[in-house]
């Protein structure tokens, strides 16, 4: 890690440290939004850390954005940094348009344009699963319409919300809009854009998953050490330590190919097929670790890791909610064989895409 994302990283633990930790200890089910905290990440352009500078972000990067993603997943922060910046602001940009001040969230989903009153349409559908969309300003939508793709800002306010969870019961709300739009606001996105809102949010999610994972690590590799059993810590039984091993390694993996994920896209961008290729490798392997390691903390930590008085519940079942959103690891796998299939030949695949 450069010296750059290191006090990016210092800088955000201490956000996440001072405004947004007693989360993990309070023993509720269901998270909390957080305004405070979201206002002090925003002050400190830790929100927008992707957007362009003329957009209203920090015009830095994805490694930037990325980081920050991770640490937020390690204080279980009950906040849409990924939606915000990798997809609602990149949408906004895409069409040329300033981000708002205030939380935003994201959604690609199927609308329908049709004729209203002169100089405008009306688009109308149904976003499905919106992370934390009962919380922010509004609902950045990538509509698709036939072959086309448009612009729908869909302000919360004026949009039917119905109320839903994911595993780690984060809310992933149902938003219905019909709303009336000025034809010379209705902006048509660029084609494949779509195809690559599913890879920001395939990207996001694995930042997350990494970021809980490596969380419930470092929670059982303590626990571990602190936990007497038979008169001897549970770390000195070989047995213990072969799982930690274990869970380690995988995480390692799934680290390992998140970095190179980011790394394919920064120099690449987002439409190129070794980013595809990267970030479906990615996204995969942090889903298979999110089995592994999620077992194996719950096994080493025995009973109390499944009680709401634990932090670990707020890694694992994160870390398993954010591994099936954004595409589950059977659905990234099928993608990274069809791109090996479309190339000339498995050699090329494998030295040209990894």
């Amino acid at each position: 890690m450069s010296d750059d994302l290191a006090d990016l990283r210092g800088l955000a633990d201490d956000i996440f440290a001072s405004l947004g930790a007693d989360a993990l200890l309070v023993p509720e089910v269901a998270p909390v939004w957080n305004p405070p905290l979201w206002e002090a990440l925003a002050d400190a352009g830790l929100t927008l850390l992707s957007t362009p500078d003329g957009a209203g972000g920090s015009g830095a990067g994805i490694a930037e954005s990325s980081t920050v993603i991770e640490e937020a997943a390690r204080f279980a922060a009950p906040i849409p940094v990924a939606e915000c910046d990798l997809l609602a602001a990149w949408l906004l940009s895409t069409a040329g348009r300033s981000v708002p001040a205030g939380p935003l969230t994201s959604a690609c989903a199927a609308v329908e344009l049709s004729p209203a009153v002169a100089g405008t349409t009306r688009v109308s559908g149904v976003a499905q699963r919106v992370p934390w969309a009962r919380d922010c300003d509004a609902v950045v939508v990538c509509g698709t319409t036939g072959d086309r793709a448009v612009l729908v800002v869909v302000p919360t306010a004026s949009a039917s919300i119905e109320p839903g969870v994911n595993l780690a019961h984060e809310p992933r709300d149902t938003v219905g809009f019909d709303l009336e739009v000025a034809d010379d606001e209705l902006v048509e996105l660029p084609a494949g854009t779509s195809e690559q809102w599913s890879y920001r949010a395939a990207l996001g999610r694995s930042a997350g998953t990494v970021g809980a994972l490596e969380g419930a690590v470092a929670l059982t590799t303590e626990h571990a050490i602190e936990r007497v059993q038979f008169g001897r810590a549970l770390a000195k039984f070989q047995a213990v330590q072969h799982l930690i091993a274990v869970a380690a390694g995988e995480v390692t993996a799934a680290r390992a190919a998140h970095d190179a994920a980011v790394r394919a896209v920064e120099v690449d961008g987002f439409d190129s097929t070794r980013a595809h290729f990267a970030v479906a490798v990615a996204k995969a392997q942090a889903a298979r670790a999110a089995r592994q390691v999620t077992a194996i903390a719950h096994q080493v930590h025995g009973a109390i890791g499944f009680t709401l008085d634990h932090q670990l519940r707020h890694f694992t079942l994160r870390a398993l909610a954010y591994s099936s959103e954004a595409g589950g690891e059977a659905q990234w796998n099928r993608r990274i064989g069809e791109l090996v299939l479309d190339e000339p030949s498995l050699w090329l695949a494998v030295t040209g895409l990894s």
